[in-house]
């Protein structure tokens, strides 16, 4: 066994807040772009995503440190376009028309709870105590908000439907990993231009009529920044941090989303509400303090993806690739038996023994 450094880990964290910041502020901007109908806005969305994308991502011309999606990704990749292109929005623009933006913003809180369940009962990743106490707390959130004074729990329709939006994405989160190695830019922005047209077209089919220009341009701007960029960066943390802990870290969105929803929407702070959040912030503070170390192997496996040599990367190059530069090859990597802290990554999907509640997979 062999002991190494702790590698960067604050690039996937980072990538997840940001990805959370971005999309819960998108949250209460779509509220203001009332009037609009629901498969209308949800293709104006998505279409602004993609096609902002598509124009960075050529401005960029990414070529050397990326990886094209392969054939048999695109079934993954169309499931999740499917679950959280089209039915996950749909159900949100109908919800938020019923349900103040606060109530709606602590709501979506449950997508990481339902992507970390999908992950670890379906797809198997391993899930540590810390990470599943805070998946409780943040329930324990939603159950408050829940709760309707005199009448006991209940949720409204218009909660329903966003409890609902927050399903399909978190099946959309899960197989979205599967296609992680590839170019996070021509994912999303696929994901978004498929998407938008799908939503676009049942609006104008069902007879539902474009809004004006400005509020064309106002949705393309918030579904660029809210859902195309946040998308790019929930990629690449998922790339780093595996399904079940970036939606951990994602669970920072709807606190954003409260806090643009009472400064400027001017929604009141009752005291449900207040509670409600400590619950799901203690939740977040969990999933933000939790480390994951141990002695582990990784197993002989050649795959492609963009990156740099590092702990895991110690391959050699011809004369015409430098080994610092970010470069996209097919590589092999041999035996190797150490201990650093880490998540579950594309180079890290082992199994556990008895310091996870969930057992993952061997490593492949």
């Amino acid at each position: 066994m062999s002991e190494t450094p702790a590698p960067r880990l604050s690039r996937g964290i980072s990538a997840a807040l940001l990805a959370a910041a971005l999309f819960g502020a998108s949250t209460p901007l779509t509220k203001l772009l009332g009037g609009v109908s629901p498969l209308i806005l949800a293709g104006l969305l998505y279409l602004g995503s993609g096609l902002g994308l598509a124009v960075v991502r050529f401005a960029l011309r990414r070529r050397s440190a990326t990886v094209p999606i392969e054939r048999r990704d695109w079934p993954w990749l169309l499931g999740a376009i499917v679950a959280g292109g089209v039915i996950g929005p749909i159900c949100l623009v109908l919800g938020l028309r019923a349900t103040p933006g606060t109530t709606a913003a602590l709501l979506l809180n449950l997508e990481g709870v339902f992507t970390a369940l999908l992950a670890w009962l379906v797809f198997r990743e391993a899930a540590d105590k810390r990470i599943v106490l805070g998946m409780v707390a943040i329930v324990a959130g939603g159950v408050v908000l829940a709760w309707q004074p005199g009448s006991g729990f209940a949720l409204a329709p218009g909660a329903l439907l966003i409890i609902a939006a927050c399903a399909g994405w978190a099946l959309d989160n899960n197989l979205l990993q599967r296609v992680t190695s590839g170019d996070a830019l021509q994912i999303a922005s696929l994901k978004g231009l498929v998407a938008g047209s799908v939503n676009l077209g049942l609006g104008l089919a069902f007879g539902q009529s474009l809004p004006p220009f400005p509020l064309i341009i106002g949705a393309a701007l918030v579904g660029l920044i809210g859902y195309g960029l946040s998308l790019v960066l929930y990629v690449v943390a998922l790339r780093a941090l595996g399904t079940a802990r970036t939606g951990a870290y994602y669970a920072a969105a709807p606190f954003i989303g409260v806090g643009i929803s009472v400064a400027l929407l001017g929604e009141s702070v009752t005291i449900q509400l207040l509670v409600a959040g400590v619950c799901m912030g203690i939740g977040l503070w969990l999933h933000l303090s939790e480390r994951h170390g141990h002695d582990h192997d990784h197993l002989v496996v050649e795959h492609t993806h963009g990156h740099t040599h590092d702990l895991h990367h110690a391959h050699d190059h011809g004369p015409d690739m430098a080994a610092t530069d970010g470069h996209a090859h097919m590589h092999a990597h041999t035996p190797l038996i150490h201990m650093h802290p880490h998540y579950p990554d594309i180079h890290h999907r082992h199994g556990h023994e008895s310091d996870s509640l969930i057992v993952g997979e061997t490593h492949q």
